[in-house]
């Protein structure tokens, strides 16, 4: 075996400023995608509650849709499908801010926001539904009683699994390099094409997504803990 390893050569021509601004890239998406999956996920999971069959049907075909189609699929298809149908001023706008992190943070979230729903749909149904009735016989409206009273104990159960779904999330971000963004996979290609390093920097981007990922984890684990905690001294 005649290869040598060189980090070093990592260390020059602008790599770590390419390497950094793919990093912040990668958390920005993780974070905008991030908030648009919670909140839709949020909505879903409420409306599904209803009851009503056409929301129903609704909601099931949405969760059906985007969980089924693989995530690559759905940024190709917002990118290169969605973009082209829509108005010349606004796809002009949206190119203008950044196509291919504002297409691809979209259909991340989306996709995300259906486990999002089924994620607190579940933690919904595990609340007694003595609650509910208790709230609404003290003249609560039903999305007041969502609001006030079942999903923030929904929030709380269902932490550990949003802690995975947003990990999930963070690193399906890597899938937007298809599409040309560069974001740290992305800034990782672009490096190993220049220098050849490829063990190299991969065992850099590699690190980066580790330790973010255990962060993440760290994070989910403190939280669902001090809720815990809270909750037992009331």
């Amino acid at each position: 075996m005649n290869y040598t390893l060189d980090f070093g050569a990592l260390l020059s021509n602008g790599y770590p400023t390419l390497i950094l601004g793919g990093l912040l890239t990668t958390l920005k998406m993780t974070l905008f995608a991030w908030v648009l999956a919670f909140a839709l996920g949020s909505v879903l999971a409420v409306v599904r509650m209803l009851n009503i069959r056409v929301l129903n049907y609704l909601v099931i075909l949405y969760v059906a849709f985007h969980r089924n189609v693989p995530m690559l699929v759905h940024i190709l298809l917002w990118y290169f499908g969605v973009a082209a149908l829509m108005p010349v001023a606004a796809d002009d706008v949206i190119n203008i801010v950044g196509g291919e992190f504002f297409y691809a943070t979209i259909a991340v979230g989306l996709v995300t926001a259906a486990y999002v729903s089924e994620d607190l749909r579940s933690a919904i149904r595990a609340i007694p539904r003595g609650q509910m009735e208790a709230s609404r016989s003290l003249g609560l409206s039903y999305l007041r009683t969502m609001r006030k009273v079942i999903l923030p104990q929904a929030f709380k159960i269902s932490i550990p699994p949003l802690t995975n779904q947003m990990l999930l999330l963070f690193k399906n971000t890597s899938l937007a390099m298809a599409i040309g963004l560069i974001e740290l996979t992305g800034a990782g290609r672009e490096i190993e094409s220049a220098t050849f390093k490829t063990f190299e920097i991969y065992t850099v981007v590699t690190v980066l997504y580790l330790v973010i990922s255990l962060l993440l984890m760290l994070a989910g684990a403190y939280l669902s803990k001090r809720v815990a905690y809270v909750t037992k001294t009331r």
